[in-house]
């Protein structure tokens, strides 16, 4: 019944933008819409979803039954392993008008698109994006439940960090303890793990090295996974010992910029005024140069989604919107610092589904 009300909603917002089919392969939206989790292969999978209310889930016939018990949302048609699967889709848009608008997945392979092409010539090709993003962008009870239960996981990951960050060890093995208990809290995979420590933490997509953790290291630790196909996202800094010179300064600096951010996230303000919010603090203090991404991304059942949070996006926040509030500071050569909560967007202010504290953590040496 949940996935019905989704296709529900797609399909009204279809209509309202114009647009006769979308054509979704395997990744979140396809998921988000029938539940079905298929994987990429050489072989199409396909949701057709029609304006009239015609759909159909193309696969070939050896995934009949695991597409079946995958999703009962939309019929199930399936292609011979020697047929093509592109005539087959063919089929399911017939009485579709031959200039019809099509919103072909964003993630959907190239060589799928280009037959589709050739089957329908005279289509008028878009994002699928265009419309699903709207759809996916405002969690219902059920999403912001699942990425509560994913924020708890990873901040009882994050408790924990005192087991890992070891002086002595490498990142990298580090990295695998984190990994571990990631999934003893809960995750069922592990996305990524980022431990940057000393002058690695100043690049903020670090993932681990063999650099060995030594007494005195700043250490940013950054990690994430699914939780029963809901995200989790949350950076934490800590210290190995004693600050680096100059860092607990800047880490103040960074704490009360993102206090401000996630102060600032309300129905009706833009994701940029938040990313504003964030910044102004941390250039009123002298580290604008050294804040160098944007303050957040949504967060779902992909850890990036839509709404970003960056200048420029004059997108009003709606309650249910999920999104990270993460800005950092980065000095090269040095150390770098990035605080990271994902939040939820209520009717009347901000929930923060990260509740482990935001303050700097001193480890022992």
């Amino acid at each position: 019944m949940g996935h019905q009300r989704t296709i529900d909603h797609a399909v009204a917002a279809m209509r309202t933008a114009g647009v006769d089919a979308l054509l979704i392969g395997p990744g979140a939206d396809l998921r988000h819409l029938t539940g079905y989790a298929a994987h990429a292969l050489e072989r199409m999978t396909l949701l057709v979803l029609r304006a009239d209310g015609r759909h159909a889930l193309v696969v070939p016939e050896l995934e009949r039954a695991a597409a079946v018990a995958g999703t009962d949302a939309v019929p199930v048609r399936t292609y011979a392993e020697t047929a093509d699967p592109a005539d087959t889709v063919a089929e399911v848009l017939d009485g579709v008008p031959a200039d019809a608008r099509l919103g072909v997945g964003d993630q959907l392979w190239a060589r799928f698109l280009l037959a589709l092409q050739q089957v329908r010539p005279g289509a008028r090709w878009q994002l699928a994006s265009h419309v699903t993003r709207d759809v996916r962008m405002v969690k219902d009870a059920a999403g912001l439940d699942g990425l509560r239960r994913a924020g708890a996981a990873i901040d009882a990951v994050h408790r924990r960090m005192g087991e890992f960050l070891v002086p002595g060890r490498t990142e990298q093995e580090a990295g695998r303890a984190i990994a571990a208990a990631m999934r003893e809290e809960g995750h069922d995979d592990v996305d990524f793990v980022i431990v940057g420590s000393g002058p690695n933490g100043a690049s903020p997509h670090h993932e681990t090295s063999d650099r060995v953790l030594s007494a005195g290291d700043a250490v940013v630790v950054d990690t994430g996974g699914p939780v029963a196909g809901w995200f989790s996202d949350c950076t934490r800094n800590y210290v190995l010992g004693s600050a680096p010179d100059g860092y607990e300064a800047a880490h103040q600096v960074l704490w009360d910029a993102q206090r401000a951010a996630v102060a600032h996230v309300r129905p009706g303000v833009t994701a940029a005024s938040v990313d504003a919010a964030a910044r102004q603090v941390i250039a009123d203090a002298g580290y604008g140069d050294a804040f160098i991404h944007r303050t957040g991304h949504g967060i779902g059942l992909e850890v990036h989604e839509e709404p970003y949070i960056t200048a420029g996006n004059d997108l009003r926040l709606q309650p249910g919107m999920t999104f990270s509030v993460e800005p950092g500071i980065y000095l090269e050569g040095r150390y770098g610092m990035r605080i990271e909560d994902i939040v939820a967007v209520t009717e009347d202010g901000v929930e923060r589904l990260n509740t482990t504290d935001t303050a700097l953590v001193v480890l022992p040496a």
